[in-house]
């Protein structure tokens, strides 16, 4: 009993580890990593939280060149998804459900925006899980943020049918470069303790002071003649007009995939 317990103490300072000291990587070796490995990752990754116990996700596997070069244009071309071993897209998925219920007589109700976000939900949870796994077992992996910028060009590279949606993706291959760990927000910034605290002006000078400063984002900010870094994300990264038209783009895919009417 005692060894277990060291054991399973020994296991938890490993995970801890791992999540305190994880790199986003987007270089990696020439090294495969085996279909058995990746296998078994996503089968364990299956344990995590679902509704209602549906499992309300789906994966695409993509190896191939060309399988990675039809998904590269919507991910804007990022080096990492051609230049990986394996690229995951994680789908909320409605349309097992739906045909599971049509072939038992059920009255499925799953064409609308609360089932695909109980079903986003999910696919975020598995992605979540598969990703702390994937980084114990050694692998490097970089999540793309732009999954849902362009998702019709993701559901026709990869022939989604209705009622399934891409809403993450994963580069993963055995990391060949160790990148420096990114900067976080102090725990106070994000934690609120029974209720909400709406953030001061004194409150945000202190959350972002440590970011604000660091060197590479004064660069960041000088070489884009800006005078904070706010700006850069306002004015250069995340603008007005571009997630107006990235939404209107979202809610288009998200009605032909049938989870808008």
């Amino acid at each position: 009993m005692y060894l277990c317990r060291r054991f399973r103490s020994r296991i938890l300072l490993i995970y801890m580890e791992t999540i305190r000291t994880r790199r986003t990587v987007r270089q990696y070796s020439g090294r495969d990593i085996e279909p058995e490995m990746l296998h078994q990752l996503l089968n364990d990754a299956a344990r995590t939280q679902t509704m209602g116990n549906l499992q309300l996700y789906s994966v695409i596997i993509t190896r191939s060149t060309q399988g990675k070069a039809a998904l590269a244009p919507a991910h804007f071309n990022q080096p990492m998804v051609q230049g990986a071993p394996v690229v995951l897209t994680i789908c909320a998925d409605f349309r097992r459900v739906t045909t599971w219920a049509l072939c038992r007589k059920g009255n499925p109700g799953y064409d609308n925006l609360l089932s695909f976000m109980n079903a986003a939900t999910d696919a975020l949870l598995f992605t979540q899980t598969f990703c702390n796994l994937a980084e114990e077992s050694g692998l490097g992996l970089c999540f793309l943020g732009t999954t849902i910028y362009q998702p019709q060009a993701i559901i026709d590279a990869l022939h989604l049918p209705k009622l399934v949606f891409p809403v993450a993706t994963l580069t993963v291959g055995w990391p060949a470069e160790e990148p420096p760990l990114s900067d976080r927000l102090p725990m106070e910034s994000f934690v609120h303790e029974e209720t909400y605290h709406d953030p001061t002006p004194e409150d945000i000078n202190k959350f972002y002071a440590e970011k604000e400063a660091l060197p590479e984002n004064r660069e960041f900010v000088r070489i884009n003649n800006k005078e904070t870094l706010a700006q850069i994300f306002t004015d250069i990264r995340y603008t007005k007009s571009d997630n107006e038209q990235l939404s209107r783009t979202l809610s288009e895919a998200l009605r032909r995939q049938g989870f808008l009417q």
